[in-house]
């Protein structure tokens, strides 16, 4: 039948349809000539247009992800409403991809939920370039290894304050842990003393990094997948979550502003101008050529280095007061090494961290047993990549599981037990064995810069702690063991959702230790 027997409706139809056939194989023929015939890495089948939407997981992801890499290998694709994204799922191809092929691999997704929370101010969540790199330069000039020693007195006092308030009232463990990585951040980086309870500032810090632990959930927000949402009003069904983030916003806006006004009216004290804020406001005020938001870029870097000095690293000490709670062994190996190398009558310092091996191996044990970021921070590839014969496109959301490279039974057998021991050989640490510092504060271009300064106050703190307190397991009101499971919490940052232990102190002598070394504290502190 010719075309000119067709009815002006069906020959529209066929013309419709030659156009979507021809336009369908022209796209496939741009696809083949792009990936050069290389295959996406294999991974659970895609739903038409919503892709992998359902089978993504979105609950402890990082359990689900080692268990899909076990079928279909370390490299495992998913894509969502044409997004790739990719999960790496083994230490070897993470660090060869995104350490040793960093140029392509430090972007990172733009999702509506870091302008939506607020988040957008963290340069850890910034895309990668130069105003990425103005930020990553400001902080790193204080926190690089060699700086972070200069805050090693302010981490030690604090710590003997911390000390006491274990002392006093050790059932409040966690908001004293909070307190002691908070009030450190505080002084350091705004030069601010925080009070002991109910200060502003630290309430500050855990309002602002809700927002990060639970509104980068991948696939918890429609929103994330489908922008347009966010235009519509708060009273249309469903968009509930607005009320939410704009909380969030408004959180993380306090605690980017409220810190930096602080400084600003009371440079006339030193030890507020000579905080890190404080130096870089009296650089910027003595640059005669500056761009016009370099306020903005100190602002921001005061407050990521709160939110994140504040939050994670508590976080691992909380763990690791449950972790040594549950060890008696373990407790106990760590007290003869600080017996012998440190002695009764003082307590542990820096200087001492070389001969104290065994509590070394603690630190990196804490890091290992619980991820506080399983899944990392997810980074985005920039151009289109081959990864193990693999097409990776251009703009692919690539995401390290590092509690899968923590949990490895090849190489830490029985990983859920806390055993430090994992980490030493012939009397010194075992350099041979994975690193946990090398996989808790990120990968390649992105790692975190204040990792140097975390690290000191983990030693100092686990140290402190165990020379003169027993930790042991939580007990009822009628003085029987609780038993507790070691549980992690979900969302992007993970918490142990139950850490009580008892804590009394080793001696009538670790008693008085601790109450004279807080006393010299809040003298030196005051001075």
């Amino acid at each position: 039948m010719s075309t000119s027997h067709l009815s002006p409706l069906s020959a529209s139809l066929l013309l419709s349809i030659a156009c979507i056939v021809v336009v369908y194989l022209r796209s496939l023929a741009d696809w083949r000539a792009r990936t050069k015939g290389r295959p996406l890495p294999p991974g659970p089948s895609p739903l038409p247009v919503v892709g992998n939407l359902l089978n993504t997981p979105t609950v402890k992801p990082w359990v689900a992800f080692r268990d899909v890499c076990s079928t279909y290998g370390r490299i495992v694709h998913f894509r969502v409403f044409g997004q790739s994204i990719v999960v790496l799922g083994s230490a070897d191809v993470i660090f060869e991809y995104l350490e040793k092929r960093s140029s392509n691999t430090s972007g990172r997704k733009q999702s509506p939920l870091i302008e939506l929370t607020g988040i957008y101010s963290s340069f850890a969540f910034m895309q990668y370039g130069q105003y990425w790199r103005r930020h990553r330069k400001a902080f790193w000039q204080f926190f690089h290894r060699d700086a972070s020693i200069s805050y090693q007195p302010i981490q030690r006092v604090i710590t003997h304050k911390f000390l006491e308030l274990l002392l006093d009232d050790p059932k409040e463990v966690v908001e004293h842990i909070r307190y002691t990585f908070a009030a450190t951040v505080l002084r350091v980086i705004y030069g601010y003393q925080a009070e002991e309870e109910n200060d502003q500032f630290v309430a500050l810090a855990e309002s602002a990094m809700e927002a990060v632990a639970q509104g980068l959930v991948p696939g918890k927000f429609l929103v994330e997948n489908i922008p347009a949402l966010q235009y519509l009003p708060s009273w249309f069904p469903g968009q509930g979550w607005q009320k939410l983030f704009a909380k969030w916003r408004a959180a993380r806006d306090r605690a980017k502003n409220l810190p930096l006004d602080f400084v600003k009216s009371r440079m006339d004290k030193e030890e507020v101008r000579d905080s890190i804020v404080g130096q870089l406001l009296t650089e910027c005020d003595q640059t005669e050529k500056k761009p016009q938001d370099e306020t903005e870029v100190i602002k921001n870097v005061g407050a990521v280095a709160f939110e994140a000095g504040a939050d994670t690293t508590w976080a691992t000490l909380q763990a690791a007061f449950l972790a040594l709670a549950l060890n008696p062994d373990v407790k106990k190996k760590a007290q003869n090494e600080l017996d012998a190398v440190v002695g009764p009558g003082r307590l542990p310092d820096y200087s001492d961290q070389e001969s104290l091996v065994y509590v070394s191996a603690i630190v990196m044990e804490a890091l290992r047993w619980h991820n506080v970021v399983p899944l990392a921070v997810p980074h985005q590839t920039t151009e289109d990549d081959e990864l193990h014969g693999y097409f990776i496109p251009a703009g692919t959301i690539v995401i390290p599981n590092t509690w899968a490279c923590m949990h490895d039974p090849e190489v830490f057998p029985d990983p859920e037990a806390f055993r430090p021991e994992r980490f030493i050989k012939d009397g010194k640490l075992d350099v041979s064995i994975r690193d946990p510092t090398t996989f808790s504060f990120g990968y390649g271009r992105r790692i975190c810069p204040g990792r140097h300064f975390a690290l000191a106050a983990l030693f100092i703190n686990i140290a402190s702690v165990l020379h003169v307190f027993d930790l042991s397991p939580a007990v009822d009101e009628n003085g029987r063991p609780i038993h507790i499971t070691p549980t992690m919490s979900d969302g992007f940052l993970s918490y142990l959702e139950d850490s009580r232990c008892t804590i009394k102190p080793r001696s009538a002598e670790a008693e008085a230790l601790i109450r004279a070394n807080a006393a010299a504290a809040r003298v030196q502190m005051h001075a």
